[in-house]
């Protein structure tokens, strides 16, 4: 049977998140629904699309994503459902599929089309449960929407870079639950444009000089752990989905501070790096 996941800026206090899990278990009593996330800031795309692109990979090829962001249907932000790498993908056509589109070509891109069979003030509910439904049957996407063959672009997706190639200006796409920031610059985009130079990143007032692998490599163990004070101290490596990220070691934005907070770094804050010549 399949899975269902559900992708929302809902949170936890409404009863948005309850009743589409209920309206498809009245459908499909037998699916198998996973949360990914319900707190996504409120009609964040950028956010939205890192957060789906990092999971999806993760459930088995055949799961249904389901994506309530900023889903309100009009003229600019109509519905599609695409399969792309043997997955599904419904939502609103407004950037949130984008930037796994960079990546992987969609194998199909419907435009939803059956909303004047079903009256709706909450679409996410009414017509993308529907279509999951559909989809979960075995259903095709072609009975549920109209062939296109591209999705909207979210701006500002991909790094700009320098005529001369010597910087890449980049901004923050993401901050995570420990405040740690999220660039849009990938490690292949990076080393593309890198071709071995040393580099000095910046963001704010801060420099570094280094890459890690893993947030405990900036660590020197042979230091005695009551003489290393290495908490609170920023580091930068790229993450598990393969992005820039600037963190503080052991971070907690309660106590010892966060990068975010330490760095007073915020959504679409530039981050740049520049290539040194040897």
């Amino acid at each position: 049977m399949a899975i269902i996941t559900l992708t929302t800026d809902f949170g936890e206090k409404d009863h948005f998140a309850g009743a589409i899990k209920g309206a498809i278990y009245t459908e499909m009593p037998e699916i198998r629904i996973v949360d990914i996330s319900h707190s996504i800031s409120p009609f964040n795309i950028s956010e939205a699309a890192y957060v789906i692109q990092n999971a999806y990979r993760s459930f088995p090829k055949g799961t249904i994503h389901l994506i309530g962001i900023d889903s309100e249907l009009n003229p600019e932000n109509k519905h599609i459902a695409i399969k792309l790498d043997d997955h599904y993908f419904i939502c609103a056509n407004n950037g949130i599929v984008s930037m796994i589109c960079s990546e992987i070509v969609p194998e199909k891109i419907v435009e939803i089309n059956i909303h004047d069979k079903i009256q709706s003030s909450f679409p996410v509910l009414d017509v993308f449960v529907k279509v999951a439904c559909h989809i979960a049957r075995g259903g095709t996407l072609e009975v549920i929407g109209k062939t296109i063959t591209e999705v909207k672009p979210i701006k500002n997706i991909i790094p700009y870079v320098n005529d001369e190639k010597s910087q890449i200006i980049g901004s923050v796409i993401y901050i995570d639950n420990y405040g740690n920031v999220v660039t849009n610059i990938k490690k292949s985009f990076f080393e593309t444009i890198q071709k071995g130079r040393p580099f000095e990143i910046s963001a704010r007032n801060y420099k570094f000089k280094t890459i890690y692998k893993r947030y405990s490599d900036f660590v020197n163990f042979e230091i005695p752990e009551e003489k290393r004070h290495d908490e609170g101290r920023g580091l930068v490596v790229f993450n598990s989905g393969n992005f820039l990220e600037i963190a503080v070691y052991k971070s907690n934005s309660a106590t010892i501070g966060s990068a975010s907070t330490l760095m007073g770094l915020n959504l679409m804050d530039t981050v740049s790096v520049n290539f040194l010549k040897e």
